[in-house]
């Protein structure tokens, strides 16, 4: 946990490589992923790099596999999971990887063509023996009807000719099958084209037929066109052409039909062996490429990761080294270094790599490290802004104070408990769960935050053993420390009776958190008003307080000590003698005023002055004329004690908007006035200096080596005039956000308010509407009333209303406490690393 104070310290590093040695060296950096290369090479187009032909080869390899694996998920074949990921082949074997995916590809490639023709042909005599057996059925049809024209025409005479054929010409059919959804159209332009003088008959195929190419279902029908005519014949061939409709010969005799039929049942049977056969092969070459496909792909990406990297390098003058530069965290430079030497060992190089660190201005990109426990959390961070190099991270406090305040806005014992269960669930599946890699947004962004779930859950239940609330109802755990001081007659004439404190209460607390007597008061809502309320100022209050003191740390750290005294301190003075003494006004009221009987009329609970009305006179110069026997102040001096700590504050805004400013001039006047010297590059090891993040000039600016130098830093060649506007802007930002802020951290009690009445609510309009009968027809009701319940309190109170107090809670952190402290303008440190790219590919496969 210590390591998430602050990002990591970088290096910025040259390694000089052997090229026989850079592709083993790489691929170790690779499989370590602690450093980050920088591109040598920007003015090189693409297509003119030393390696672009090696990423080709890559490209065309991994099209393969992909067309391989696409096959073989048509079939239905499964693919194993690979339980290690193989290492990069070293460049001996990629020739005869490359050879072994060629010969794979062109036998599947063959088994798909000749698979595609055989079921093209099982298709066209598929077609055709229903088209026979369909014609059957048509000229069977007109048979029984009787000698018609249409079957006198089909029937010849002793001459062997149509007997209409010699008197009014030859009538001839075309026989064949068209798409389904095609029927109508083929219909009206049959029609059009032969102005009605085409007698058409078509019957519907029960059964789908199979599209050889894609594998989809077609349904198609049978037609029989009638026509007389050889230019109609062509036209209704024409058509047939433009509607993709089949045609078949089907001969005119029922014998020959009959024959027919028979020489193509024979024909599909054969025809169906060979393409089972076909099919068995085609699997078993299948099952055995799926055993492999994984672990091929896994070496084609990294050996393209490799190459990708190896064209960022650059070469020496002699061509004979190749040179690249990168950062490292320098807590890895010796799990660099041990990389490059086992790179250099495994291709048998004379000659060993080395790595030299170097000194530079630019600034350092930054790098957390994180476990699965504070990944979340520094994501929530992240997705503000990217801390810039060795900034304080938040990330750190976020562990505590993020699930803390959520809790005070979602407190209550049930709802915390089933969300703590949820995340205790994902929490000990988390190594199942992430094996299935589901491809469900909303899951993903849940189990990623499953940490943060269950300390939600957790700190939710606690307070919501404070606020005494579960389901919107009281624990009666450590018995009430209110007596009734009633009689049963009272109690039963009188339906509201107030309890006076100084009689009804025992004087002893209860144990923790809210007395359960307040379930059944009036005035419930009202002392719960005041009562979170107050929390949410005081837990407001303190958490700015903390981001402010947290300025220092950097101010320290970066070397702007001046700061600390020109910025930090008035800051904190202003926020301490107005606000904090707010919340000090809170304590003494609750410590002060009470209720006993031998308690001063000054100080009972009638006298006791309202807090909020003290502050705004306390700002305004006013006063308020108190109730008889009664003081307008809580202790003496009260009134100059206030008008001293406004007089401190007001006197704090001339020192933050002036003293920074002011400082900076007079550091560059003894700086021209004195001989300059040299400045010499600054190390990567150094602090940036760095400003709030309110301050662009500052802090968009890196520059390690400015930190040693002058106490202006960054705003030696800013203008006078800039500086002040900017220091302006700041001021007056942050006075006014000291009031805006605290009265922000008021969405505390106003949530936590509307959940605990929006809980009350659903129990009394819902659940017990089960409880008011009794007997059968009372647990049925219960049941269907409890199911309903379950189902809002899921959907209402833990899922919408749990996201409603996220969303607040992380806006209170990244306005109300990360801006006091925070830039957030750096750029995230991205390792070359395999399995980062291995996860980055397969979710763009999904």
């Amino acid at each position: 946990m210590g390591a998430m104070f602050r990002s990591e310290e970088m290096a910025l590093c040259q390694l000089f490589i052997q090229p026989e040695a850079a592709y083993t060296s790489v691929s170790e950096l690779g499989e370590a992923g602690t450093v980050q290369f920088r591109d040598l090479n920007e003015e090189v187009n693409a297509f003119q790099r030393k390696f672009v032909n090696e990423v080709r080869r890559c490209d065309e390899m991994e099209r393969k596999l992909r067309y391989i694996e696409v096959e073989v998920h048509k079939d239905g074949v499964h693919i194993p999971s690979v339980r290690e990921p193989p290492r990069a082949p070293n460049p001996r074997e990629i020739i005869d990887l490359e050879a072994h995916l060629e010969k794979t590809e062109n036998e599947i490639l063959e088994l798909s063509h000749n698979a595609v023709n055989l079921k093209q042909n099982y298709l066209e005599l598929t077609e055709l023996k229903h088209v026979l057996e369909k014609t059957e059925a048509f000229f069977a049809a007109q048979e029984e009807i009787g000698m018609d024209s249409l079957t006198k025409s089909l029937i010849p005479d002793e001459s062997g000719q149509p007997q209409q054929a010699a008197a009014h010409g030859r009538l001839g059919f075309v026989a064949g099958v068209v798409q389904r959804e095609r029927v109508p159209a083929f219909e009206r332009m049959l029609w059009r084209i032969s102005r009605g003088n085409v007698f058409l008959r078509r019957a519907e195929l029960d059964k789908p037929l199979e599209d050889p190419k894609t594998g989809n279902e077609i349904y198609k029908t049978v037609f029989v066109a009638f026509f007389q005519g050889e230019q109609l014949k062509s036209r209704i061939k024409k058509v047939c052409t433009g509607f993709h409709a089949s045609l078949y010969p089907c001969p005119p005799s029922n014998t020959e039909r009959q024959d027919m039929v028979k020489g193509v049942r024979t024909r599909l049977a054969d025809l169906d062996m060979v393409l089972n056969q076909t099919r068995d092969h085609r699997q078993r070459v299948l099952l055995s490429v799926a055993k492999e496909l994984p672990s091929w792909l896994i070496m084609v990406r990294k050996m393209k990761a490799i190459y990708h990297t190896l064209n960022l390098f650059n070469m020496d003058v002699t061509k004979k080294c190749l040179i690249g530069e990168c950062w490292v965290p320098t807590a890895d430079l010796p799990n660099v270094q041990k990389a490059l030497a086992d790179g250099s060992n495994a291709c048998g190089s004379a000659i060993p790599s080395f790595l030299n660190c170097i000194e530079t201005e630019e600034e350092p990109p930054t790098f957390n490290r994180t476990n699965r426990f504070t990944r979340g959390f520094q994501n929530l961070i992240d997705a503000y802004g990217v801390a810039s190099y060795r900034e304080c991270n938040p990330a750190l406090y976020t562990t505590i104070t993020f699930p803390f305040l959520f809790a005070v806005m979602f407190g209550d014992f049930g709802h915390g408990c089933i969300m703590a269960f949820f995340g205790a669930w994902m929490v000990m599946k988390e190594v199942s769960l992430s094996a299935k890699k589901s491809t469900n947004e909303i899951w993903n962004i849940f189990f990623a935050g499953r940490y943060i779930i269950l300390l939600m859950g957790c700190f939710s239940m606690y307070t919501g053993l404070v606020y005494n609330d579960l389901f919107s109802k009281s624990m009666n755990i450590f018995g009430s420390s209110w007596t009734v001081p009633y009689d049963q007659q009272t109690l039963e004439t009188y339906g509201a009776l107030t309890l006076d404190p100084k009689d009804a209460y025992l004087g002893e607390p209860y144990f923790i958190g809210i007395d359960p007597v307040w379930q059944t008061a009036d005035n419930k809502i009202i002392f719960l008003n005041s009562y979170k309320m107050k929390l949410s100022i005081i837990f407001g209050v303190t958490h700015m307080i903390f981001g402010v003191c947290m300025s220092v740390v950097n101010y320290n750290f970066f070397k702007r000590r001046y700061s600390i005294i020109l910025e930090f301190l008035p800051q904190i003075v202003f926020l301490c003698l107005l606000f904090l003494y707010m919340v000090f006004m809170m304590f003494y009221k609750w410590i002060a005023y009470s209720c006993t009987h031998d308690t001063p009329v000054a100080y009972s609970q009638d006298c006791a002055p309202s807090v909020l009305i003290l502050f705004i006179n306390m700002m305004l110069f006013s006063s308020t004329e108190p109730n008889k026997d009664c003081n307008e102040f809580m202790f003496e001096a009260q009134g100059t004690l206030q008008l001293v700590f406004v007089l401190i504050a007001l006197c704090c805004i001339p020192v933050m908007l002036l003293g920074k400013p002011l400082y900076i001039l007079c550091t560059k006047n003894n700086k021209k006035n004195s001989k300059p010297e040299q400045a010499s590059n600054g190390s990567v090891n150094q602090g940036i200096e760095m400003q709030e993040q309110t301050d662009i000039s500052e802090s968009a600016t890196p520059a390690p080596a400015k930190a040693e130098k002058s106490g202006g830093g960054d705003h030696e060649e800013e203008p006078f005039s800039e500086i002040m506007i900017h220091q302006a802007i700041h001021t007056i930002e942050y006075v006014l956000s000291t009031i805006s802020h605290t009265a922000s951290y008021l969405r505390l009690w106003a949530l936590s308010l509307a959940h605990a009445e929006l809980s009350e609510v659903l129990w009394n309009m819902v659940l017990t509407f089960g409880l008011k009968d009794h007997g059968y027809i009372g647990s049925i009701k219960l049941y269907v009333a409890f199911a309903f319940w379950a189902l809002f309190t899921l959907a209402i109170l833990v899922m919408m209303e749990g996201l409603s107090a996220f969303l607040h809670t992380l806006r209170l952190h990244w306005v109300e406490f990360m801006t006091k402290f925070y830039a957030g303008l750096g750029y995230i440190f991205q390792p070359f690393c395999f399995k980062t790219i291995l996860e980055q590919e397969e979710n763009k496969d999904d």
